[in-house]
């Protein structure tokens, strides 16, 4: 360890290397396996400091853009995302034969990532470990040393963009406000927390032009009046979450993915941290990516495309959410149906119309259904290590039209916010499909 962590700090190894055989290190990171590893890493560390799901999907765009820009500068296969998402410029890197590209990716992933996160030493134990592992495997000294810095050299460009998102600046905007207008959205139990990023829409995109492009359409007009299509929709989800059978309520609990979930136990109150929704995305992605056998470039384009597409989506969303500011199905259930009602799901801390699984599930789905073909057969073990079982399914379409209806058996949102939902998140894939492209032009057009 000692030894890696002089490594780190690039002190010159030229004299030890000059002693060592020539050593064939290139099948020594052939798929994403360690890409993988440092993702579920990035996962563990979000679920620790309880980021939420904008946050979270932030977070995954730029590491895993990261790593696949390591890719794009030293395979022609690929093309670079810089100088295609807004706001980025072109970036030309002068590669040294010493890299060794996986090397590098994952170096920029681990960099990258640590950045934007609180629990650093979290992530440096486990790149620590990584590096070690790939240095008893045979990779020279000197190409170490080379892959890591150009890692980094990959990694700077890509911290210094994302510091230019508007991220920082709104880490000081005003919070909430809850209002006395009729239908607005209020806290909900039992935590009754603040609402969550009211300002989301602020943050640079990489792909849509604004964060109002896909405005979906507004949910129907409030009304308590028991003969309107509010109430109706209200009455539909109560009775949902009331007659939900056995496969509805797993359903539910499997697309949760509530990073902050309080339980009440009497006068005590703990919170249960689970993955986000992004990072059941995401977990997807290396998923298929292990099942489609691809290579460590297949798996960081995958994990770069994936992670726009979550990142667009909350966005879109979060607009949608602070405009129309929509009260949850569980609190006007408690006000006008039922007072005692509780749904399946605890609800989320932010206002009802879109559903973010829906927007970020169609819009994943949708990349996703590009680079590995929508009819997949998917063995989702993502939620596994959260105490829920595998799930499969036939498609990245039905994965994700299931994580939609979910919230629907769960009791936390109107059809509405589900089916224009999935709509908003289709046409945010459609758009990332259309106007940026893991592939050089001459390649592209054959």
């Amino acid at each position: 360890m000692q030894r890696l962590k002089f490594l780190l700090l690039l002190v010159p190894f030229w004299v030890l290397a000059s002693c060592q055989e020539p050593v064939d290190y290139s099948a020594v990171i052939t798929d994403g396996h360690y890409l993988n590893e440092a993702q579920d890493r990035i996962t563990q560390v979000i679920i620790h400091d309880i980021f939420s799901p904008p946050v979270a999907a932030r977070i995954y765009s730029y590491a895993s853009l990261g790593a696949y820009e390591v890719a794009a500068a030293t395979d022609p296969a690929y093309a670079s995302l810089m100088g295609q998402l807004r706001g980025s410029e072109n970036v030309e890197f002068k590669v040294s034969d010493k890299v060794y590209p996986p090397l590098a990716a994952l170096a920029a992933y681990y960099k990258v990532g640590t950045s934007l996160i609180f629990s650093e030493d979290m992530m440096n134990e486990h790149r620590d470990m990584t590096f070690e592992t790939l240095l008893e495997k045979g990779i020279p000294d000197d190409v170490f040393e080379a892959s890591l810095a150009f890692g980094d050299e990959v990694a700077a460009a890509i911290i210094a963009y994302s510091k230019e998102d508007n991220y920082h600046q709104s880490r000081s905007f005003p919070k909430y406000t809850v209002t006395n207008e009729p239908g607005t959205w209020e806290p909900t139990p039992p935590a009754y927390m603040e609402g969550i990023e009211p300002h989301w829409n602020k943050i640079r995109t990489f792909v849509l032009d604004s964060a109002a492009q896909f405005k979906p359409s507004p949910p129907p007009p409030y009304s308590t009046d028991p003969n309107s299509k509010f109430y109706e929709l209200a009455m539909e989800v109560y009775t949902a979450g009331n007659e939900a059978n056995e496969e509805q309520k797993e359903i539910a609990l499997f697309w949760d993915c509530n990073p902050y979930k309080m339980n009440v136990k009497g006068h005590v109150m703990f919170a249960t941290k689970k993955i986000t929704p992004g990072g059941h995305w995401m977990s997807i992605a290396a998923i298929a990516s292990k099942a489609a056998g691809t290579d460590w470039k297949g798996t960081a384009e995958a994990f770069a495309m994936t992670g726009i597409a979550l990142n667009e989506a909350f966005i879109s969303c979060w607009d949608e959410k602070y405009r129309s500011k929509l009260v949850r199905p569980e609190t006007f259930i408690n006000q006008y149906i039922d007072e005692e009602w509780v749904p399946t799901l605890q609800t989320p801390p932010f206002p009802e119309h879109t559903s973010g699984h829906s927007v970020a599930s169609a819009a994943s789905a949708y990349i996703l259904a590009e680079l590995f073909g929508d009819e997949f057969h998917l063995v989702d073990s993502s939620e596994v290590d959260y105490g829920l079982p595998i799930r499969e399914f036939d498609s990245f379409s039905q994965a994700a039209e299931e994580a939609a209806i979910s919230r629907y058996y769960g009791g936390i949102h109107y059809l509405p916010a589900i089916e224009d939902g999935v709509i908003q998140g289709r046409q945010i894939g459609e758009l990332i499909s259309n106007r940026i492209s893991t592939k050089p032009k001459n390649l592209a057009s054959n």
